[in-house]
């Protein structure tokens, strides 16, 4: 049902200046979509207009170059740097007997082609039917009429309206469905709010090294490329972080600007990891020209998402792409870290960051002496455990006395599950 690409696909490539800054995307960017779409760009047809045309969106002249430009080239494929209308595409089809594909659906083709877990490839095809119930009627004109055949001409429902119905019932049931992980979802928030277990999560322009720098600290060897949206399935782990202890560190979907509506809308549940999360490591191509552009647009994605008062921590990566940068944490007046210099890729200035986590999310730090019988190894090795023993040494009964130094959370919790036991052994 959906304009899939197939490797080898040849494109023109359509792109407009226009004076209106909301109006207004990067060539550049565009390029690099149209190559993480697996597409090969033939040659750019680039204008400008003060405002869009009503038929074919680049006036008529521009639409005659671009029919003379697919017959010169044999493109089979049209990619418009703008989100058109059902009209506009349907005429520019018409004009240049060639398909059309614009911003929108070609984000949301890679999203389809990058989509790898479950939940990921029902929001994408979510994302994919609501903004095809719009243009139906583009690509199935032929399907107005009845259904005929013997016996089955004269009043009932159009094939068209067939289609409609069907991608209603199949839209209800994706719903369905991804209410249900949702609700898996939030049994685990539930399940780290019990274990006083921190979220960080990490947000940013799509390519500014979100993953390269998730994998640099976790290890966990996600997929990482020079590419848009190489990231879209979100991924949780857990790392340790100086008297804070476990933290939860969760690898989201890139942002880009002119995010279409569908995809935020289809999105939501898997951003809400960012939305709840403690703290948010905004990540920053510091290498990039349009970087204080890029910040702009993520922050109006996560306005967007109800996560713009979430606490934020730039990260400035990729220094090892400009001259005379060196690692450093940048600080506010009170002394707290809000901004990290580092390049994930060289694995340069990560203690950093590490250092700046556990001044923003350090609590308060709690130190026991405790005296711990031969008999309770089970609380002994669960201190083990939480990595917590400063000093350990033994008295002439074989009694372990232990000092401990935990974040206060830890200790509450290490409290509750064996109260009375804990409480014996506090030495004064």
């Amino acid at each position: 049902m959906f304009d899939r690409y197939q490797a080898g696909e040849q494109a023109i490539l359509v792109h407009l200046d226009f004076p209106d800054e909301n109006a207004r995307e990067d060539l550049q960017e565009f390029e690099m979509l149209v190559d993480s779409a697996g597409v090969t760009a033939l040659t750019v047809i680039s204008g400008k207009r003060d405002k869009p045309h009503v038929r074919f969106f680049v006036g008529s002249g521009k639409a005659d170059e671009i029919a003379e430009a697919v017959n010169l080239y044999g493109a089979n494929v049209i990619l418009f740097n703008h989100s058109l209308s059902p009209s506009q595409e349907k005429n520019i089809e018409a004009l240049c007997q060639c398909r059309v594909v614009d911003r929108t659906s070609l984000i949301l083709d890679i999203f389809a082609q990058r989509a790898r877990t479950h939940e990921g490839k029902l929001q994408v095809e979510l994302a994919q039917l609501r903004h095809m119930s719009t243009r139906l009627i583009r690509g199935w004109t032929h399907l107005e009429r009845q259904k005929g055949g013997i016996g089955l001409r004269g009043p009932g429902e159009t094939q068209l309206e067939t289609d409609r119905r069907l991608l209603r019932e199949r839209m209800k049931n994706i719903r369905s469905r991804l209410a249900k992980v949702e609700k898996q979802r939030q049994q685990g928030r539930r399940a780290r709010t019990r274990a006083e277990l921190p979220t960080v999560s990490l947000v940013g322009y799509t390519n500014a090294g979100k993953s390269t720098l998730f994998n640099c600290i976790t290890q966990a060897g996600v997929y990482a490329a020079d590419q848009l949206f190489a990231t879209l399935d979100p991924t949780l782990r857990r790392i340790e972080v100086d008297d804070v202890g476990r933290v939860i560190l969760a690898d989201t979907v890139g942002f880009i600007r002119h995010l279409p509506h569908d995809l935020v809308a289809a999105f939501k549940a898997t951003l809400t990891e960012t939305r709840e999360a403690e703290l948010l490591l905004h990540v920053i191509d510091i290498a990039d020209d349009r970087r204080n552009e890029n910040v702009e647009q993520v922050e109006e994605v996560l306005n967007e998402i109800n996560a713009g008062d979430v606490p934020q921590l730039l990260i400035c990566n990729k220094i090892d792409l400009l001259d005379d940068v060196e690692p450093r944490i940048d600080r506010d007046d009170n002394g707290l870290p809000i901004r990290v210099w580092l390049s994930a890729q060289a694995g340069v200035g990560i203690e950093l960051l590490f250092e700046a986590l556990t001044e923003r999310l350090g609590k308060q730090i709690v130190t026991y002496n405790l005296c711990i019988p031969p008999s309770e190894g089970k609380l002994r090795g669960k201190l083990y455990e939480l990595n917590c023993i400063e000093n350990e040494q033994f008295d002439e009964q074989g009694n372990g006395i232990l000092q401990v130094k935990l974040p206060s959370r830890e200790w509450n919790r290490l409290v509750k599950q064996d109260n009375a036991i804990i409480e014996r052994f506090i030495k004064e």
